[in-house]
């Protein structure tokens, strides 16, 4: 395949294993959930090579770049081949255990909690 033409982004993602199916990766794009270049990308946009793809699922991003151009599902060994993964490591166990955690369904903090809890993450009150 000649690096001039494209290759659809929905079809990309599946065949690298980002997503179970196409019709998943489809969705995710419309929804937002995929970037190229720092721009959201519809499913039928065309990747090239070197282009960065940022997706989110499951409540992490994954950050990786595009290496190789493939339109149909191969193995794992070889998807890997097909792209560079810059996703940065997760935070330590210990860093998420020190986290306060609300009770689940015990309703929105009060101001005074929601305070604390901005005094706790390290953010500016203005």
């Amino acid at each position: 395949m000649s690096e001039s033409s494209g290759v659809r982004l929905d079809s990309w993602v599946w065949s690298v294993r980002l997503f179970k199916t196409r019709s998943a990766a489809a969705s995710a794009c419309r929804a937002g959930h995929v970037r190229v270049n720092g721009v959201s990308a519809k499913p039928a946009q065309l990747l090239r090579v070197d282009d960065e793809v940022r997706v989110r699922v499951g409540g992490t991003e994954r950050i990786v770049v595009v290496t190789r151009l493939i339109r149909k599902r191969v193995g794992a060994p070889e998807a890997a081949l097909c792209l560079i993964d810059r996703t940065p490591p997760p935070p330590p166990r210990e860093l998420l255990a020190a986290l306060p955690q609300r009770d689940r369904g015990s309703g929105r903090p009060t101001k005074r909690e929601r305070r604390e809890l901005n005094r706790l993450r390290g953010f500016n009150e203005d």
